[in-house]
């Protein structure tokens, strides 16, 4: 092979992170290598990130394969020894031109990982490709600054850090003149974005203010104890900010709360989605949630069960606890296997029944989809709707729900 080929794991901010090195890789000329971006959430991501390495080494025998991204940054040892690594490039560098400029010319070191805690700024990116003309990405903030029990994450992002507004603002300017139409604005803790006295809720004004043209603004995962009150207002005021929010809530008991260490309470995060739905009627909500942390009773556990229904979660990413080891969580006392694998288990079946109600609940009703590929479209809350007739990515379109099924809902265009 000649051209290059990126493979991702993780997070959006990952993928958004892909699209800069494809772009760096290419202005420096780099070719025949293998670039894979990793992620550290769990130590299965690593496993997967090693086993990537591994077929690439096996499927591209010439190739150069290059490591970077979280789990780079974390256990670049674990890499480093690896005989199928070529170059290990730490999170921060990854996004630099000079490294992939090395890496053409064959001046890189075989590991360049600085220290991650003492970046200060957030590199953004403008990013001319995302595969399509629907939807980009548009990173705000890096870095985290909290420490919850079980995550790895700032020590593989560093503290937290914020794109200056003004950079925001004329890289979403440029993306709609390039012709997309909706746009994600992304970080790993954007809720903590704070630059020049400008919050969360004021960015996102600032960027509709200023892009009169672009029919979709959406937030990647926020922080409900974080969200400002402008955000809420715009959220409430902004018909372009797109009804859809996925929180990072991870349990739903007050003392499995406490031993991650997160700063919201039951009662807060329930109170959260009732402010934003009363705001919002037709808003939908997704979450994050851990099953099987360290000490869950089955108590405990059935409080997690309930907050699908008492939020009215509709979109659920379910992980099984996986200790990861370097955080505090790893030294709790764990619960076997078997019952976190149940317990999962159970969540997801959970969700997925909350997830067929509401789908169920929107029959019949009429919606603008944008369409990401001929037959499929999102509707502003990013519920899926396949359409039984062909239409061209990127056109919006009205339709009618007529159905749902395999966690789509089925539209018939008006």
């Amino acid at each position: 092979m000649s051209e290059n080929r990126l493979i991702t794991f993780g997070c959006r901010l990952n993928a958004y992170e892909t699209q800069a090195m494809r772009e760096h890789a290419d202005a420096a000329g780099l070719e025949n290598a293998v670039i894979v971006n990793t992620c550290a959430v769990t130590s299965e991501a690593v496993r997967q990130a090693r086993q990537a390495v591994r077929r690439a080494r096996r499927d591209f025998p010439e190739a150069k394969i290059v490591v970077t991204g979280c789990a780079a940054q974390t256990e670049r040892g674990v890499f480093e020894a690896m005989p199928e690594v070529d170059h290990v490039l730490g999170n921060a560098e990854k996004l630099t031109a000079a490294a992939f400029r090395d890496l053409a010319g064959g001046a890189a070191e075989r590991s360049r990982v600085g220290d991650i805690m003492q970046a200060a700024e957030a590199a953004h990116h403008i990013i001319g490709d995302f595969g399509g003309r629907t939807r980009a990405y548009v990173q705000v903030q890096n870095g985290c600054d909290h420490r919850c029990t079980f995550c790895i994450i700032p020590y593989g992002r560093g503290p937290s850090r914020s794109v200056a507004p003004e950079a925001v603002v004329a890289q979403c300017e440029e993306l709609v003149e390039r012709g997309f139409q909706e746009i994600v604005l992304t970080g790993v803790d954007i809720t903590s974005y704070a630059a020049d006295g400008v919050v969360l809720g004021a960015l996102v004004r600032r960027v509709l203010a200023a892009c009169p043209d672009l029919r979709r603004l959406r937030l990647s995962s926020i922080d409900t104890i974080e969200a400002d009150g402008e955000l809420m207002r715009a959220l409430a005021e902004e018909e372009r900010l797109m009804p859809h929010l996925h929180l990072s809530m991870q349990s739903g008991d007050d003392m499995i709360l406490k031993r991650m260490k997160r700063r919201h309470s039951r009662a807060e995060a329930v109170a959260f989605c009732e402010e934003a739905r009363a705001l919002r009627p037709d808003i939908s909500f997704g979450a994050d949630l851990i099953a099987g942390f360290p000490t869950e009773t089955e108590e405990m556990f059935a409080n997690s069960e309930r907050l699908i229904d008492d939020c009215g979660l509709a979109f659920c990413h379910v992980f099984p606890f996986s200790a990861r080891p370097g955080t505090p969580a790893a030294r709790m006392p764990q619960l076997s296997g078997a019952v976190v694998k149940e317990r999962a288990r159970r969540l997801r079946e959970r969700a997925a029944a909350a997830a067929s109600a509401r789908l169920a609940s929107l029959v019949g009703r009429e919606t603008e989809l944008l369409m990401e590929t001929g037959v499929m479209g999102r509707a502003p809350d990013f519920t899926e709707v396949r359409m039984e007739c062909d239409h061209a990515p990127g056109a919006f379109v009205r339709a009618r729900i007529i159905g749902h099924g395999g966690g789509q809902l089925i539209g018939a265009p008006l």
